[in-house]
């Protein structure tokens, strides 16, 4: 079951759907990881997911977060252990992103949880939850659109638009992405030598 996309509480086109504590600490935020964050080298991970446990991010295990990689709102993002935000790619986390184990956001893919409801003359913010499966890849330049779950081991082809939940193991390739015939393999259980 997808994830509900629900609209924000706004009086009119221009106003923010957020309190001003919300945006002076996006500000800081903002200050922070174009500082503190972009310039850390490669190997101070840790020091790059402390700056983001500091405004709240969620942070399981050991995960790996580029310097280069783009995060807004860190507070609605949940990182499990040997998830990967790779070189350029963006958590546009308006709403919740849950990457959980193992999964692999590629470089420049684009997790998005804000749209906004183009039926209202007031065109209002709309976010959903975006989560990204245990074992996932989102290939390059891939685009997953609110309240997308994707489904444990999937993978996501280089430049794919995700606009709907995906099965787990299966590869979905295109715009708008669609699932190949072909599945992935899961991995087998126990270490026998032999492929299941």
């Amino acid at each position: 079951m997808p994830h509900p996309v629900t609209a924000k509480s706004q009086t009119d086109a221009y106003s923010s759907p957020w309190p001003l504590s919300i945006r002076l600490k996006g500000a800081l935020w903002s200050v922070v990881q174009a500082t503190l964050f972009k310039l850390s080298p490669k190997p101070l991970n840790a020091w790059r997911l402390f700056l983001m446990k500091c405004f709240g991010a969620k942070i399981q295990g050991r995960p790996f977060v580029s310097q280069t990689a783009r995060i807004v709102m860190p507070w609605h993002l949940t990182l499990e252990d040997r998830s990967t935000l790779a070189p350029g790619a963006e958590a546009y986390c308006l709403g919740e992103v849950i990457l959980r184990e193992r999964c692999t956001i590629a470089q420049y893919a684009y997790l998005c949880t804000g749209t906004h409801d183009l039926e209202d003359a007031r065109t209002p913010l709309m976010t959903g939850c975006v989560e990204v499966g245990p074992d996932v890849f989102v290939g390059a330049k891939a685009l997953v659109l609110p309240g997308v779950i994707l489904g444990e081991g999937c993978i996501i082809g280089a430049g794919a638009v995700v606009a709907k939940d995906t099965e787990p193991w299966s590869i979905v390739v295109g715009n708008p992405a669609r699932p190949l015939e072909k599945q992935r393999k899961r991995p087998t259980t126990g270490n026998t030598g032999e492929d299941s």
